[in-house]
This record gives C-alpha cells, sequence and structure tokens, in this order.
C-alpha cells in the first residue's frame, strides 16, 4: 500500500468531516437542533438498505448505498441548499459539480473518478439505482417533517400542491414509497401542516 495512497485517502475523510458542520432545514424528530448533512446520510443510507424491495427495478443496493453515502459530500463546499430553494439558487448546479471534482479529486485517482462517476449518476437519475436512490433521498424529508408534526413544511408554510410537484420524481425510482408519500403528505393537510 503506497503511504501517498493512503494519506489522500486519509485527507479525503478528514475534509469530508465538515459534512457534521453543515446544517440542513429540517430537525432529527423530537429535537430542536437542525440536523447535519453527515446524519442525513447516514439515515438516508440506512433507509435504502431498510426500503430495497420496494424499487421499481432490480437495482445494485450496494452501488445505491455508495450512491447515497457521498451524494452530499460537495455540500462540505457549497452548503445545503433548501431543497425548495434550488430552483431559484443562481449557478447551484456548477457550484455543486467543482465542489465533487475538487473533493474527490483529494482521494486517489481510481477512487477519486469511481466517486465523481456515482456522483454524476446520482444527480442524473438515468439508472435504476440513481432512481432508487433519489426516491430514498426525497423519503426522509417526509418521514421526519411527518414525525414533527410537520417540521420545516409548517415553518415555512409550503403548500401539498408545491411539495408533492418537487418530488414526483420518487415514483420514478420506488412508486410504493411515493404511495407512501402522497400518504404522509394527505395526513399533513388534514392535521393542518400543509396548506
Amino acid at each position: 500500500m503506497s503511504g501517498n495512497r493512503i494519506d489522500q485517502q486519509r485527507r479525503f475523510i478528514v475534509e469530508t468531516d465538515e459534512l457534521k458542520n453543515v446544517s440542513r432545514r429540517t430537525r432529527p424528530i423530537g429535537q430542536e437542533r437542525r440536523e447535519n448533512s453527515a446524519e442525513h446520510s447516514w439515515q438516508v443510507a440506512l433507509s435504502a438498505l431498510v426500503f430495497s424491495e420496494y424499487a421499481n427495478e432490480e437495482i445494485d443496493l450496494l452501488r445505491v448505498i455508495k450512491m447515497l453515502l457521498i451524494h452530499d459530500i460537495p455540500e462540505v463546499d457549497v452548503g445545503d441548499v433548501f431543497h425548495y430553494d434550488k430552483d431559484s439558487t443562481a449557478d447551484l448546479a456548477s457550484r455543486e459539480a467543482a465542489a465533487a471534482e475538487r473533493l474527490f479529486g483529494l482521494l486517489p485517482a481510481d477512487q477519486g473518478e469511481d466517486f465523481l462517476a456515482l456522483w454524476h449518476e446520482f444527480e442524473k437519475r438515468q439508472t435504476p439505482e440513481a432512481r432508487y436512490a433519489a426516491a430514498v433521498d426525497r423519503l426522509m424529508a417526509f418521514l421526519v417533517n411527518s414525525g414533527n408534526a410537520g417540521g420545516t413544511w409548517r415553518e415555512y408554510r409550503l403548500a401539498a400542491s408545491k411539495v408533492l410537484e418537487k418530488n414526483s420524481h420518487a415514483a420514478d425510482g420506488a412508486k410504493p414509497l411515493w404511495i407512501l408519500i402522497e400518504r404522509i403528505v394527505g395526513e399533513a393537510r388534514k392535521d393542518g401542516h400543509l396548506t
């Protein structure tokens, strides 16, 4: 094992520790503090494992978990942008791509190229694995917000129609999870957590 290789990997891991300092809008269920991106990445990877039977197509689960563990790493440089603000955030895609290249570029070339390819695959949602990973990623906000009496939906006065529209791609990866999302939205509307 090359000392340079392991040192590059070490530097990458140390750099990604910054994900613990990237605050998201959502709060862990029952807590006042905001969750961080590292917590989200762990929980969404665990959820992919738990809900894997609901993927629309046959998937390589290990590939999905890898994608989910790295999908938010560019937030080390860019921060977390609220899902409902992404369309109005100038040059977000190019800033995230530059961050992905920088951060994955810390790794040995073979690993860095693999991680960057996985990140792009997740972003494009053109493979069964990426579509399923994106569905599980979107589901997390619904689970956490429903567990927090509306959470960010109530805080930012979101409309049920906007929430469904902005997350409809979840059906492309896991139709049963989309049905669950629709049920959660119906409950949130009934409870007054979504307009």
